[in-house]
């Protein structure tokens, strides 16, 4: 699947352009690397996001093609959720 893709599906980002818009500004992480819009994702795989003062890091568990929205969760777990200090 693709990262905008599973981005969406998981409802870690809720449009799928807004992903790709994401993506090709280069504040989306696959395993480290910058990610384009379609890489390709896998169970395993470790995805970075850096949007505004947040940075989320979470490992794919699972991969759907579509899920409810109380089961989005499923698909990932969360390795790191922080805010980053704004400079003074």
């Amino acid at each position: 699947m693709r990262i905008d893709k599973f981005l969406k599906v998981s409802r870690l980002i809720k449009r799928r352009t807004v992903a790709k818009d994401i993506c090709e500004g280069g504040k989306i992480f696959l395993n480290r690397k910058i990610a384009k819009p379609s890489a390709e994702v896998k169970v395993g795989d470790i995805i970075t996001l850096e949007i505004g003062q947040r940075l989320l890091e979470v490992r794919i568990i699972n991969i759907a093609a579509t899920v409810r929205a109380a089961e989005a969760s499923t698909l990932y777990e969360v390795l790191r959720d922080e805010r980053k200090a704004e400079p003074e």
